[in-house]
């Protein structure tokens, strides 16, 4: 996965995941917003409250807002860097309900 990206993430791979598995959206229901810090950053929103869910490059408000780095994010991604052990250390922050947090990994796991 060397050619992994922040955007590659968000306008590849999450759409995707999304429309294999739209019961998944329906059963979280909200708005995510990602902050990407770094070289390759960015921020995206991941709504799952529309039909069909959408992923938008805009910065508006969302029921669960994750900030992490660039490296971290795809290091993560990679199974390089462990979410919980990001968010201990200070690597991954999150703003809102930190319920929608633990279910993160559903949409971002790969598969």
């Amino acid at each position: 996965m060397a050619d992994l990206t922040p955007r590659k993430v968000f306008e590849e791979i999450i759409p995707e995941r999304m429309k294999e598995n739209p019961d998944l959206a329906k059963s979280i229901n909200a708005t995510y917003k990602f902050v990407v810090t770094g070289e390759g950053g960015g921020t995206w929103v991941v709504d799952l409250t529309k039909e069909p869910p959408e992923v938008r490059e805009e910065d508006t408000d969302a029921n669960c807002t994750i900030t992490i780095a660039a490296e971290d994010f795809v290091a993560m991604l990679e199974g390089k860097l462990d979410g919980q052990m990001a968010f201990m250390t200070g690597k991954l922050k999150i703003a809102g309900d930190m319920s929608l947090a633990m279910k993160l990994g559903q949409i971002l796991k790969r598969g």
